[in-house]
């Protein structure tokens, strides 16, 4: 998170600076922005597949395609997690 180092200073300030000097962001929308990717990146495993499986189901997909299209995001993740088998994954959406 974007946590205080000193006094009115983030921990990410070298980030936001770049953000700003690259983007037509400002300072607070910069700042936002980070914590709203690191918030992404930080979803756990079971959060993220129930996730995208209702987002994929949402948008037609069947289950069997849904959940190729998972197996095949994860190893994309930030940290990537240890290999679920599709049977892994209908298990942490349907339990």
């Amino acid at each position: 998170m974007l946590e205080p180092r000193q006094p009115g200073r983030l921990s990410h300030d070298d980030l936001i600076d770049h953000l700003v000097r690259s983007t037509a962001l400002q300072r607070g929308e910069a700042a936002r922005v980070i914590l709203d990717v690191l918030a992404y990146f930080d979803e756990k495993t079971e959060d993220f597949v129930r996730r995208r499986h209702r987002e994929l189901q949402s948008g037609g997909l069947a289950n069997a395609e849904i959940f190729e299209r998972i197996a095949a995001e994860l190893p994309h993740r930030a940290v990537a997690p240890p290999e679920l088998s599709l049977r892994q994954l209908r298990r942490i959406v349907y339990g």
